[in-house]
């Protein structure tokens, strides 16, 4: 019991010591107010006792003390003396009267154009703009004026050859005996040439049978150019070769063929029977067409 109650007896003194001292500390901070009040409300009874209170002064009175202290128009404003804005009378700054200006008197002719200025600089391009809606219909047009008549371009030879053909120690042109098709005489049977009237793009074919036991060897020309072969060896029996192709032609142009100069013998097979040997071309393509 003694060593319980040792603890609760010293914080019992120590918590009256500091309510002490605050109790103190209390008292020193309102003396000097609490000192005050008996002071203020004996003289707030004495004034209540002796005197009534003054009555506020009476307007018209004021008005005569500021008449009487307002200086004269020819006298200047006194320099220790303050005016208020509610007082009676005058202003303190006068009113000055604004000029008026007549503006039609101060406005001039008009005067001449100017010269044109320079060009300035072109702005950068602006990004292309949303595409508009389709605009109504227009009216049907009136007849045009009739065009040229239909060109139409034709040119085509189709010639046989019934005799044989054996080379020779030079070039020998192949001249053909049996005209087939030749439309407009634009290959020529004396000669063995067909000659370019309608230029344009043209398709040619050679066939030939081959002579056994012979070489055969012939060129399609154009002009003086070798362009196409027509070859076949030597064999034990003979057969039917062909060579065909396309050329672009220009109006004069030649177009034949050769039999080659051999060194061996060179040869081409035909009877009068039936015709073996044939040379035939036709126009594809006009030149002016598109």
């Amino acid at each position: 019991m003694m060593l319980a109650t040792g603890p609760r007896r010293k914080m019992g003194s120590r918590g009256q010591g500091l309510l002490l001292a605050y109790c103190l500390l209390l008292a020193f901070a309102s003396g000097p107010v609490l000192s005050r009040v008996p002071h203020v409300q004996g003289e707030q009874q004495e004034w209540e006792g002796t005197e009534e209170l003054p009555s506020p002064p009476d307007h018209a009175k004021r008005a005569e003390e500021h008449e009487k202290y307002r200086p004269s128009q020819d006298e200047g404003l006194p320099a220790s003396r303050c005016l208020r804005c509610c007082d009676p009378g005058t202003s303190m700054y006068p009113a000055t009267a604004v000029p008026q200006i007549n503006i039609t008197i101060l406005k001039g002719e008009k005067g001449d154009r100017g010269d044109r200025g320079l060009q300035g600089k072109y702005g950068k391009t602006g990004s292309a703009g949303a595409r508009g809606h389709t605009g109504p219909k227009g009216q049907k047009g009136s007849m045009g004026a009739p065009g040229e008549r239909c060109k139409s371009h034709y040119a085509a030879f189709s010639v046989g050859r019934k005799k044989p053909m054996h080379s020779n120690h030079y070039y020998q042109t192949v001249i053909f005996d049996t005209e087939f098709v030749n439309l407009y005489s634009h290959f020529n049977m004396f000669t063995g040439k067909f000659y370019c009237y309608v230029p344009g793009i043209y398709f040619f074919s050679l066939n030939v049978h081959t002579w056994n036991q012979k070489e055969t060897y012939l060129h399609i020309m154009k002009n003086e150019e070798e362009v196409v072969i027509l070859f076949a060896q030597v064999g034990d029996r003979s057969i039917m070769q062909s060579q065909s192709l396309m050329l672009e032609l220009r109006e004069q142009d030649q177009v034949w063929v050769r039999l080659y100069k051999g060194e061996r013998e060179n040869a081409i097979f035909s009877e009068e029977l039936d015709t073996y040997i044939t040379f035939s071309g036709y126009l594809v393509k006009h030149a002016t067409e598109p």
